[in-house]
């Protein structure tokens, strides 16, 4: 839709047969691979998240052995640009611990729950502020401090409610997720436009938008049905 909209945010126009297309998808092939290794590592029980980088690190120099693409340049350039991406996610790490510290000692805590409580609304109600804060507060505030702060508040408010507590933990990694793609803190944003060569991080905040309207969608699914989330423990559990 975006694209729709300002074409030349889509880059140049290319077109291609049918034919060309088909042959195309075995380019695929090593991605898909890449892919299987990372997320196979992990539910095979062979490796951590953690570790499964590691494992997708080995698979892509394996790939890039195999495609004759593997040099010291190529090593030299993508350990650089590790280094770059890296200390970038540090500085906004290290700023967030501060705007936490900062937030904690100005008494937000306090002040958050005491704005719930106040509300004397019903439980519906209450849930969709809460998503609502959620939404707000990750576009401003860094994924880490954001749980720090509100999930003392705002956990045992969502017991007292009667709510899921394995539904809600699925609703606010969502939610966290969201935080990550939304201007202007997202950390994501940051991340792809140091990885592009050319453009603004304005065009990167008007390319998430899409994603975070798909989330929006992930969440009202979520809240009306919330079997998508506890289907699967509550099988488990009866076992």
């Amino acid at each position: 839709m975006i694209c729709t909209l300002k074409p030349e945010l889509g880059g140049p126009s290319r077109e291609f047969s049918f034919r060309e297309r088909v042959s195309a998808i075995g380019d695929l092939a090593p991605i898909v691979g890449l892919f299987l290794m990372i997320v196979g590592s992990i539910y095979t029980g062979f490796a951590t998240p953690t570790e499964a980088a590691a494992v997708g690190v080995l698979g892509a120099v394996i790939i890039s052995a195999l495609f004759g693409s593997l040099s010291i340049r190529a090593l030299h350039e993508a350990m650089t640009g590790t280094i770059k991406i890296t200390a970038m996610i540090m500085l906004i790490i290290l700023g967030a611990s501060f705007l936490n510290f900062t937030l904690a000692s100005a008494g937000l805590a306090n002040e958050l729950d005491d704005f719930l409580a106040g509300l004397g609304l019903g439980r519906m109600e209450l849930l969709f502020v809460i998503v609502l804060l959620y939404i707000v507060l990750g576009m401003f505030i860094e994924t880490l401090s954001l749980m720090v702060v509100t999930i003392p508040i705002i956990v045992p408010i969502i017991l007292q409610l009667d709510f899921d507590v394995i539904w809600f933990g699925i609703l606010m990694i969502v939610l966290v997720e969201m935080a990550l793609i939304t201007p202007p803190v997202g950390l994501n944003l940051y991340v792809v436009q140091s990885a592009r060569d050319r453009g603004t991080i304005t065009d990167v905040m008007i390319g998430s938008l899409p994603y975070v309207m798909v989330m929006i969608v992930m969440l009202i699914l979520l809240i009306v049905f919330p079997e998508i989330a506890t289907w699967l423990p509550n099988s488990l559990e009866s076992r």
